[in-house]
């Protein structure tokens, strides 16, 4: 039995033909593989690929069980924003009155979001987090919209529902598409639970970009099919998908998004099975198991070279949180892969006194410009020439001069240690697969890494489409409340193998290769993400009657396609600097950063969305680890500054007169709620209108920021301008902590009663009064848990005498200098830890590799810890001068929703603390890729991180304020540890007033 396996790439389209009863072979059943150039049209290059392997093999064809095919075609068309190829998508939100704040295509690039952006509905629907209904359905309301969309002459509908992954049974979404089909069977629906997990915008972006992208699918998959029906191939077709397993040719129609990155996990599927590593373990004796080494697959290419790492599983290593595609946040499963611009096509510029490699490259156009084939341009092929490699067809040795080949060559390893290093995961030996076609540039060893270059190296990625596994995934949120966990993690399991089973996979072989249970944050009732993933190969079936049910076109099929030659398969990492990826949620993309000056008048500081941006950023680092999400109140910051005309504003503290009065106004819930039932945006005007009504407040003259840390911080901005009244550049932490009793008025003595609580739906609630502030948070998450874990909290409103002695000041400021920092060390390339205490001063505590992170909940709260490695001297990109010795210990740091405090531990017993060396209430943040702070929820296995400390303000330090801010606070048997003196962070308003009068 014969399989066939064809990748279709930017440059080549390869193909690899397999003999299923010889995998244990020392050639692995290869019997042939051919590579052909990738034409405009859909099939003649797959025609010519899989027909050379067909006539070297001299196979008879009815003996072929199957073909698959790894593409880039689906995302090239996202990439590229090609109106001739994308659909516009009309978006039905199953959500009650909830998720106004950020409406869809709010974050999309403007030239993608031209082309694909439908109409908007908002319907009845959705689950709160407990599984309660937000609301119905409401038939009638489906039927209109249904109705409204054909009317705007649109067929691409996607549905997106909050906390769809809570409705196992399809309640909801399934529902809805349905009566939407029933009422207008011309649409095509796309239901946003088959396509991602929690995380509402993202989960809706990649519902979208699918539903816009299947018009396209249906077209490709026909194409192929068709290229078979010429090739007089009988057998069923498979399409490859990202996490490097298969799926038929009509559920790839459906869900060409899960194909989008299925290029770079073949090459390391293919790259692993050709060296015997395929489940983790050599076949042979020379190569060490994985748990002795950490294997990555280098691909090089023309114009790229993509790293992976390779699991125990023999899958990839998945990419943490979300992943950008064409500039479009988004929610699936896709490969973790650094990529470089290097490949066999790569220019070499300077001369013997400073060489550089790419990232240009002369691409397909190789074999005439390269002055190895007689052309005028220097390539790193020539350079493996030059030193004395054979390269087919080439013309001539170039002539090189002795110092340029071993600054090139050095230069080139160079490149490929460093983005090794950044996929590293450990100090352990490293294994490295060599594999693509430009793979013969790397000529010279590097320090602790062994290289392999398989056998049939250059049509790895076809040979990991024709050996790809079948699975099955479960990704959903179970509330394990009142339930047997070991019960529902082995129902989980169970649904994997059994989905795996549907979709083809030999019953005999599966097996469940990855499970992953996610506590969801402030949540009481146990609720808890978990994954399960289960594969194995394919069942073969053999027949034209198990073909495809897609008919092959009747008349000559046409689809060109753009050559996208120097177009790697990582282009879902897109540069940011492309025209087409211009967005309105990245404005600093088109000003010069260190020439920008805030607009401040006479004292006043009127907000652009240039400083939203960088404040967004900083209240990310001043969180230390908790305080929400920052993006998505950034995005309704966006919506209002451009509604406001002018009314975003803010003022300093000095300002306030003791005799004005200011409003608090934040979010109160669970961060993964309020990351999945997007707000409406009235919450915090309802619960202040409340309070007011309540305490006979006609009029007040300013809001604080309850927390300057996470999405709190962000908070006041949409409130001033809804009542027209000014931010005060100040909070009331200095910091993120988790609850109203860290509120510096209230740890001095202040209640927080009478207070507010409001949703979206209309229900609020008040707190009158309270034997102490701890008992008015546990009344309020109370009343919380029963609204949904997410709503609005307002509590009683101070003087300004009171902010003055009590409020933090200048913590706006602060934030804003803190993401200008990480945008200045990104546009310089410094180091971004040295420019952010150029700004605020601190410590860099650690720099290391998390190798272990542990969650749980307790009283609601995510509660855990993570372990970090230090990196040794060589596996750093950069030294910052603020390092000074290595560090041999383990960090560990223990975390509350925000991080508590960070001690080394002895390397083999993570129980033993050998010294603190900062407490709350100091600041820690860890600083994950471009020093973005990393939340608790965020942080993962594999992840570089720099560890920062941050004082804390005077008002933390007293011996009332560390009884709750300080360790004893928390628990903690261990007193605080000063990290060093206070220093007041800058004010943005004097040092850019501008004085008219």
């Amino acid at each position: 039995m014969y399989r066939i396996g064809v990748d279709v790439g930017g440059t080549n389209t390869d193909a690899a033909l397999l003999d299923t009863r010889s995998l244990s072979s020392p050639w692995r059943g290869i019997l042939a593989t051919c590579k052909a150039p990738t034409t405009s049209d859909v099939t003649t290059g797959i025609k010519q690929a899989v027909e050379g392997v067909l006539q070297k093999s001299n196979i008879s064809r009815g003996d072929v069980v199957s073909m698959a095919v790894g593409t880039t075609q689906f995302v090239n068309a996202v990439v590229e924003a090609d109106a001739a190829r994308l659909r516009k998508v009309a978006v039905v939100r199953l959500c009650g009155p909830f998720t106004r704040e950020v409406a869809p295509f709010t974050d999309i690039p403007i030239a993608l979001r031209q082309i694909i952006g439908g109409p908007t509905f908002y319907l009845n629907g959705g689950f709160d987090i407990d599984g309660r209904e937000i609301l119905p359905l409401d038939d009638n309301q489906i039927k209109n919209s249904a109705e409204a969309v054909v009317s705007a002459g649109i067929t691409q509908v996607a549905i997106i529902g909050v906390f769809s992954a809570l409705d196992h049974s399809g309640r909801h979404e399934e529902r809805c598409a349905a009566l939407m089909s029933q009422h207008a069977p011309t649409l095509s629906v796309t239901c946003s639970h088959r396509i991602g997990g929690p995380g509402f915008l993202e989960r809706e972006n990649a519902t979208i970009l699918n539903a816009s992208v299947r018009p396209l699918a249906n077209q490709i998959i026909r194409g192929f099919l068709h290229a078979m029906h010429q090739l007089r191939l009988t057998c069923p077709l498979f399409v490859t998908q990202n996490d490097g397993t298969l799926t038929d040719e009509a559920t790839a129609a459906l869900f060409p998004i899960k194909a989008f990155a299925s290029g770079p996990t073949n090459s390391l599927t293919g790259a692993a099975f050709l060296a015997g590593m395929e489940t983790g373990r050599s076949r042979t004796t020379t190569i060490p198991s994985e748990a002795e080494k950490q294997v990555l697959v280098v691909d090089i290419g023309g114009t790229t070279t993509d790293v992976c790492a390779l699991l125990p599983s023999g899958f990839p290593r998945q990419a943490p949180n979300y992943v950008k595609i064409a500039g479009v946040r988004t929610a699936f499963s896709m490969p973790e892969v650094a990529s470089v611009g290097l490949g066999g096509g790569s220019h070499i510029h300077g001369d013997s006194h400073s060489i550089d490699v790419g990232p240009d490259s002369v691409g397909h156009r190789l074999t005439v410009d390269a002055l190895a084939f007689g052309g005028d341009i220097l390539t790193a092929t020539d350079i493996f020439v030059a030193a004395g490699g054979v390269v087919k067809d080439s013309l001539r040795v170039p002539k090189v001069a002795p110092s340029v080949l071993a600054g090139a060559r050095k230069q080139i390893s160079n490149m490929l240690q460093q983005v090794i290093e950044e996929m590293k995961v450990s100090a352990a030996p490293i294994i490295v697969l060599l594999v693509g076609g430009g793979s013969i540039i790397q000529m010279d060893g590097l320090d602790g890494v062994e290289f392999i270059r398989p056998p049939h190296h250059d049509s790895a990625n076809a040979i990991g489409a024709v050996i790809a596994k079948v699975a099955g995934e479960v990704d959903y949120i179970e509330i394990l409340d009142g339930k047997i966990e070991d019960d529902v993690i082995r129902g989980a399991e169970k649904e994997a193998i059994m989905t795996a089973i549907k979709n083809g996979a030999d019953p005999d072989d599966v097996k469940v290769l990855e499970l992953e249970r996610i506590p969801l944050q402030y949540v009481t009732n146990k609720a808890t993400r978990i994954r399960a993933k289960a594969a194995g190969r394919l069942l073969y079936t053999q027949s034209s009657e198990t073909a495809t049910n897609i008919l092959y076109p009747q008349q000559e099929f046409s689809l060109e396609i753009e050559d996208r030659h120097q177009q790697s398969h990582t282009e879902t990492e897109n540069q940011i600097t492309s025209p087409k990826l211009e967005t309105l949620v990245t404005p600093s993309l088109g000003i010069d950063i260190n020439s920008y000056h805030p607009e401040v008048k006479e004292g006043v500081w009127y907000v652009s969305a240039v400083d939203l941006e960088f404040i967004s950023f900083g209240t990310g680092i001043l969180g230390t680890g908790g305080g929400g999400p920052s993006y998505l109140e950034y995005l309704a910051c966006l919506k209002h500054l451009r509604s406001g005309s002018g009314k975003m504003r803010i003022i300093s503290l000095k300002a306030l007169k003791d005799s004005d009065l200011c409003v608090f106004g934040s979010w109160f819930g669970a961060p993964s709620v309020s990351g999945e039932r997007i707000a409406a945006g009235t919450e915090i005007f309802a619960a202040i209108d409340v309070l007011n009504k309540i305490l006979g407040h006609a009029t007040f003259n300013g809001i604080v920021a309850s927390e300057i840390g996470g999405g709190n911080g962000l908070s006041p901005f949409p409130t001033g301008v809804h009542y027209d009244i000014p931010v005060i550049d100040a909070d009331l932490m200095g910091r993120a902590f988790p609850t109203i009793e860290h509120v510096t008025p209230h740890v001095y003595g202040y209640s927080a009663a009478p207070c507010a609580l409001a949703d979206a739906k209309g229900n609020a609630s008040c707190v009158m009064s309270a034997e102490s502030n701890a008992r008015v948070e546990s009344l309020l998450r109370s009343a919380c848990i029963e609204l949904g874990l997410n709503a609005a909290v307002a509590t009683r409103p101070l003087s300004g005498a009171v902010m003055k002695q009590y409020a933090i000041q200048n913590t706006l400021s602060q934030a804003w200098y803190l993401g200008r920092a990480l945008y200045q060390a990104g546009k310089t390339k410094t180091d971004v830890v040295e420019k952010i205490f150029e700004v605020c001063p601190g410590k860099l505590l650690y720099t290391g590799k998390i190798i272990d992170v542990k969650r749980d909940v307790s009283r609601g709260y995510t509660v855990g810890r993570c372990v970090i490695r230090s990196l040794a001297a060589d596996e750093k990109k950069e030294t910052s001068l603020l390092e000074t010795v290595e560090e041999y210990r383990d960090l560990i740091v223990p975390f509350q929703n925000e991080y508590l405090y960070a001690a080394y531990v002895d390397r083999d017993d993570h129980t033993k603390t050998t010294d603190v060396i900062c407490t709350v209430p100091d600041l820690i943040s860890i600083l994950g890729s471009h020093g973005v702070a990393l939340g608790s929820q965020e942080l993962k296995y594999g992840l570089n991180v720099k560890v920062i400390g941050i004082p804390a303000h005077p008002l933390w330090t007293t011996e009332r304020a560390l009884r709750i801010g300080g360790p004893k606070g928390f628990g903690l048997n261990m007193d605080w540890i000063s990290l060093g003196e206070y220093q007041e962070p800058r004010s943005v308003i004097e040092e850019f007033n501008i004085i008219t009068g």
